[in-house]
């Protein structure tokens, strides 16, 4: 079975998501095509092949061209979702994620989900970012995804509520909702959103699976760090092991790793050498920016 593992050592948002699938070998013209079937109009997708503290990726960029949009609600929302050509698999995961982000603001700010307007998240760059890396997993054809622990930031952001903490409440809402890991880290800054964490609450597991790599894509963000800005995707096919972690592994004394094995585990997410204390930004920002809905 083809399966994806999302190596998030530095965070996750839309856009890295996307950029990841890209660098993983899924056709920027077909992803074009297919979020064109939402007919939102006004807008530009940019893909950027660049290089940044020696890796080379994918950056993947939505430019809004639109006037003044719609602040749309999850109806809305489902609406526009559902008139598009997209899968039926496709259209459900990409409206889940969707829900998620709107339980998750209910509850933040005490109202109903009927009541949650999504000015920023149904915004066209949301819509992309989101609609596009569901139907990219389906392109690419993976079936199964997984996740690492995340680093979750520290500090605050300054969004259309004023400065809130960071994880920022609906990122934190969505991750509690499914007992997602998290990694401490002194780095200050947001380093998972809103849309990132929905994207891998809903269609991934959180933890590492025993797989054949075959293909590694790496998605950046915006900022430079001393470390490169970036998630990336292992692709490949699973595989039957019955070595399990341990001194001389779990399984008996002759099941052994393959001396090239050296995967990251749940506790190792963090294990890249990169600096703490930075500040950290990706393309979802909040406040006037995307990540909250009001």
């Amino acid at each position: 079975m083809k399966i994806g593992y999302v190596d998030a050592f530095s965070g996750a948002s839309g856009d890295m998501l996307i950029g990841a699938l890209l660098d993983a070998g899924l056709p920027f013209d077909a992803l074009e095509a297919a979020i064109a079937t939402m007919s939102l109009g006004g807008y530009r997708l940019l893909v950027e092949e660049q290089v940044r503290r020696g890796m080379t990726g994918k950056k993947f960029t939505v430019v809004d061209e639109g006037a003044e949009r719609p602040a749309r609600n999850l109806a809305a929302v489902t609406e526009v979702i559902r008139r598009a050509d997209l899968s039926p698999a496709v259209a459900e995961r990409s409206l889940e994620v969707f829900r998620a982000i709107a339980v998750a603001e209910a509850a933040v700010h005490g109202v109903s989900i009927d009541e949650v307007h999504f000015h920023e998240i149904g915004a066209v760059d949301s819509l992309v970012d989101i609609v596009g890396f569901c139907w990219g997993l389906e392109r690419l054809g993976i079936e199964a995804l997984f996740a690492s622990p995340l680093p979750l930031g520290s500090g605050t952001i300054r969004t259309a509520h004023g400065l809130l903490p960071v994880p920022a409440p609906a990122t934190l809402e969505i991750l509690a909702a499914v007992g997602a890991p998290t990694v401490p880290t002194d780095a200050r800054g947001e380093l998972v959103t809103p849309t990132g964490a929905a994207l891998l609450a809903v269609c991934a597991e959180f933890r590492q699976p025993a797989m054949a790599v075959q293909r590694v894509g790496y998605g950046f963000g915006t900022k430079e760090f001393p470390w490169a800005n970036m998630l990336r995707l292992w692709v490949g096919e699973t595989v039957e092991t019955g070595w399990t972690p341990g001194p001389t592994g779990a399984a008996g004394e002759h099941n052994h790793p393959h001396p090239h094995e050296r995967g990251h585990g749940e506790g190792e997410s963090q294990g890249h050498g990169h600096p703490q204390g930075q500040d950290h930004d990706h393309d979802e920002p909040h406040g006037p920016d995307r990540g909250h809905s009001h």
